[in-house]
């Protein structure tokens, strides 16, 4: 298999493949968290972090896998990283750990990333590998991010609401009110709202993939050829 640009791994990561408008993977947490961008926000980051560090591993040890238990290897791979991760969210940023609950350990159920070690990580080198983990991850990321502050913004009124969760006390300043939680539209805070937001965003980003790139000109046809000789 040979290796793709640097280029071409972001691109697909953060456009052309992305994990949650293409790909439509992971979409039980895509769906769950995004009551609020700080919510999406961190985790997003714990899922890059875990895609990093399992291509990372994978890719080292690829030479070193039997391939009749590479998927069991694998899930082991991520379990171990995804359990580090939720230990250090535990140690450093309770509250948000907390909130987020479950669906930090259900990161290694993420389809996205077992799919990444046995479609990628496994067969590229390390370097290729870190990157296809941070564009992927970064690509979840940024679906979480629109989609947790459409949801928020419209059915509460307001955006990074508790970013001193994550980002520490200095980050409440980072929370925007719009309007009163009252006058929100209760819809966009239940799972309906997540489904209805998040088909927007796949819809929009497919016509804007189908949309024409160029406008046809008419063709001009020369008025010489196209006046006929008046007749006598």
């Amino acid at each position: 298999m040979s290796t793709p640009s640097i280029r071409t791994i972001w691109q697909q990561g953060l456009w052309d493949n992305n994990p949650g408008l293409v790909q439509l993977l992971g979409l039980c947490p895509l769906l769950a968290v995004t009551t609020t961008a700080t919510n999406g926000l961190g985790l997003g980051l714990a899922t890059v972090g875990v895609l990093v560090i399992t291509n990372a591993l994978i890719s080292v040890s690829r030479q070193r896998i039997a391939r009749d238990i590479r998927i069991p290897v694998f899930v082991l791979i991520i379990a171990s990283a995804v359990t580090a991760v939720d230990l250090l969210l535990q140690a450093h940023l309770p509250a948000l750990s907390t909130t987020l609950g479950i669906f930090i350990p259900l990161i290694v159920t993420n389809c996205t990333i077992l799919g990444r070690a046995e479609a990628f990580a496994s067969r590229q080198p390390v370097l290729s590998a870190v990157h296809d983990g941070l564009a992927q991850g970064l690509g979840f990321l940024l679906v979480l991010v629109v989609l947790g502050g459409l949801r928020e913004l419209i059915g509460q009124g307001t955006l990074f609401a508790n970013a001193e969760l994550l980002l520490g006390d200095w980050a409440g300043v980072l929370t925007l009110t719009v309007h009163d939680a009252g006058s929100g539209f209760l819809l966009m805070m239940l799972p309906p709202g997540a489904f209805l937001t998040l088909a927007a965003m796949i819809a929009g980003r497919q016509w804007w993939v189908d949309r024409p790139t160029t406008t046809a000109k008419p063709i001009e046809r020369d008025h010489a050829q196209t006046h006929e000789p008046s007749r006598a």
